[in-house]
């Protein structure tokens, strides 16, 4: 923000601090970088307030992040990276102290988060019952009903109406792919995650996978007109079915734009996983549930590069699914299987559905 601040506003909120009367005496914002200056670019436009409390003149300087690259896109991220600000600063010997960290709330006014410990959501609840109990039904029985396709079909249409809304910064993109390969949550987070006693079998196929994924992040990351609107995490515990094809949606994930490869994947690979867990491959009810999805996306989308960026989504849903730790009871055939598919997947020109089987045998 470089505008100057209230000075009620400010004078109400450094009381709140210091438990009496307060009287802004100058504020004045801080050396900006210009043209003739060597470092060319900062993150946030300090601003310095000289006050006086109690007939003391004391000085502070309240520190914003603008929105823009490095990180710094969402609201969450600069609340991320004040948040830790505020206690790392007051842990470095000779680092200045910081008195406190606090937000500007839509009307303007300053609140104090300084005392935070923990933050939460409070959210809706939604109704209805999660997919996967759908996926569990025709796993465990022969009952494949109509609503079955219904179900299956509305989510791909919803994707596609999603998708359509396009994002109008490329950096996004970009940043989307880096953490696709980088982030806690994603592929090298998950490589990370694998327990030790996992690695004598694992150990040098996922070293294999993380290579190859770092190639990938360079042939995808150009590919900036593919951001879109997306869900981030839309597997079947994250959908809520109520009647008929009526859902809702649980925890959107990472961001609000990423590459439609993303929710796509997230909710095919579990037709896959769910049919190894019945029969070891790809076939009856879940195929035909996974192959009619893949075609009416295709189409209704027109998305014709998707199955060109689509392996390394793929793998990011399979480290999950063969994971130890996210699902203990799978047999190491089974982990077998996704491992081989992983693998195949990312060494294809581009992935196939119709071949699903063959990568999972590969």
């Amino acid at each position: 923000m470089d505008d100057f601040y209230s000075t009620p506003e400010i004078e109400r909120y450094l009381k709140s601090l210091t438990g009496s009367s307060v009287r802004i005496v100058k504020q004045s914002i801080l050396a900006k970088p210009g043209k003739k200056e060597l470092k060319g670019y900062g993150y946030g436009t300090p601003v310095m307030f000289e006050y006086e409390v109690e007939g003391k003149l004391r000085r502070a300087v309240l520190h914003t992040v603008r929105p823009g690259p490095f990180g710094h896109e969402h609201m969450s991220d600069r609340a991320q990276s004040l948040l830790w600000d505020h206690t790392a600063f007051n842990t470095l010997p000779r680092h200045v102290r910081s008195i406190d960290v606090g937000a500007f709330r839509s009307n303007k006014t300053v609140v104090s988060l300084g005392d935070a410990e923990e933050f939460f959501t409070l959210t809706d609840y939604g109704n209805g019952t999660p997919y996967a109990a759908d996926l569990e039904r025709i796993r465990d029985t022969e009952d494949f009903r109509s609503s079955d396709v219904a179900r299956a079909d509305a989510l791909c249409d919803y994707l596609s109406e999603i998708h359509a809304v396009k994002g109008e910064n490329p950096g996004l993109y970009v940043r989307r792919i880096r953490e696709l390969v980088g982030h806690s949550e994603c592929i090298m987070g998950l490589i990370d995650s694998y327990p030790s006693e996992a690695l004598p079998a694992w150990g040098s196929q996922l070293i294999a996978i993380e290579r190859t994924c770092v190639e990938w992040r360079q042939k995808l990351k150009s590919r900036v007109q593919r951001l879109r609107q997306v869900h981030g995490d839309f597997h079947p515990w994250n959908i809520l079915f109520d009647r008929d094809a009526d859902f809702c949606l649980l925890d959107r994930s990472r961001g609000e734009w990423g590459d439609p490869a993303d929710d796509v994947t997230c909710l095919t690979m579990n037709y896959v996983f769910f049919s190894l867990q019945k029969s070891g491959r790809l076939e009856g009810h879940f195929e035909q549930l996974f192959r009619r999805f893949w075609e009416r996306y295709l189409e209704t989308s027109s998305d014709d590069e998707m199955l060109q960026v689509a392996a390394p989504f793929l793998v990011f849903r399979g480290l999950v699914m063969a994971h130890p730790v996210w699902y203990p009871q799978l047999s190491e055939d089974l982990r077998k299987k996704l491992f081989r598919f992983m693998q195949a997947v990312l060494n294809a020109d581009q992935f196939r559905p119709e071949q699903v089987n063959h990568y999972l045998d590969a």
